[in-house]
């Protein structure tokens, strides 16, 4: 494997490292706080008196589902961050579905609607489109150098 390439998957690996471990951060966030808190955590951008209410416990089941969901992500993608240190292949793709659909979800209804500040919402929305636009330009580099450069 070619150095550049080798090099382009390490810095994917250690974009994803970051990505996982703000999203494992924030699924404890939001299974440790109530339903007001978790969503005061979540949509940083709006006053939090306009989140406090007196929520109905099927509000907090589905919100902690959503803190559950943060951290497998933030999980699987720290585990799919090390095979794509190693140069695995199919990691590249199964992380780049993990990470970009999740945050794609993200984008589309939290972040352009502006309920999160730039930091750190839309910023780890940037760090996993350059982890996925870093590990693309390595696969293509590989497919150019043809079967056994990897």
């Amino acid at each position: 494997m070619e150095t550049n390439v080798k090099t382009a998957l390490r810095l994917a690996a250690l974009l994803w490292v970051i990505w996982g471990l703000v999203h494992l951060l924030a699924g404890v966030i939001v299974l440790s706080s109530d339903a007001t808190g978790g969503f005061q955590a979540i949509a940083d951008a709006v006053p939090g008196a306009e989140l406090e209410a007196a929520y109905a416990p099927a509000v907090g089941g589905i919100l902690n589902q959503h803190g559950w969901n943060l951290g497998w992500f933030g999980v699987a993608t720290l585990i799919g961050a090390g095979f794509i240190w190693r140069g695995n292949l199919t990691a590249i793709w199964v992380t780049a579905m993990i990470g970009g659909l999740a945050d794609l979800g993200y984008l589309i209804f939290v972040d352009l609607p502006g309920y999160v500040h730039f930091f750190p919402g839309t910023v780890m929305t940037l760090v996993s489109g350059s982890a996925i636009l870093i590990s693309l330009w390595a696969l293509w580099r590989l497919r150019r150098a043809g079967p056994g450069a990897a």
